[in-house]
C-alpha cells in the first residue's frame, strides 16, 4: 500500500487549502485514516483522524477551521483547512491502517505517506 499526500503549498494567514492523500496498491480495506504535521523544531502532532464509519477526531487548535473526510471509493483522505494561521505551518503527512495477514493472524499496519508542506504567511 503507497499514499500520496498532495495539495500543499503557500498561502497567507487567513486562506484555505485542500489537503488530498491517495491510498494505492492491494488494498483490503482502510481503517482509521490520520492527518499529521511537524512543524520546524517540533514534534509531529495528530492533527486529525477518521474512522472507516466516519467518527473524526480534532486537535483542538484546529477544531473549527478544519476539516477531515474520505471518500472510501477511491481510498482517499482529505484535509480542508480554512482560515490558516501562521502556527499551521508545517509539512503535513497522512497515514492509514490496513490490515495485514502476518503468521497467519490478522493485525493492522500503518502506512504513512511522503508528507507536503504547508506555508502560512502573515
Amino acid at each position: 500500500v503507497q499514499l500520496q499526500a498532495s495539495g500543499g503549498g503557500l498561502v497567507q494567514a487567513g486562506g484555505s487549502l485542500r489537503l488530498t492523500c491517495v491510498a494505492s496498491g492491494r488494498i483490503l480495506s482502510l481503517e482509521t485514516m490520520r492527518w499529521y504535521r511537524q512543524a520546524p523544531r517540533k514534534e509531529r502532532e495528530l492533527v486529525a483522524n477518521i474512522t472507516s464509519g466516519g467518527t473524526t477526531n480534532y486537535v483542538d487548535s484546529v477544531k473549527g477551521r478544519f476539516t477531515i473526510s474520505r471518500d472510501n471509493a477511491k481510498n482517499t483522505v482529505y484535509l480542508q483547512m480554512n482560515n490558516l494561521k501562521p502556527d499551521d505551518t508545517a509539512v503535513y503527512y497522512c497515514n492509514a491502517d490496513h490490515p495485514e495477514l502476518v503468521d497467519h493472524r490478522w493485525s493492522f499496519y500503518t502506512y504513512w505517506g511522503q508528507g507536503t508542506l504547508v506555508t502560512v504567511s502573515s
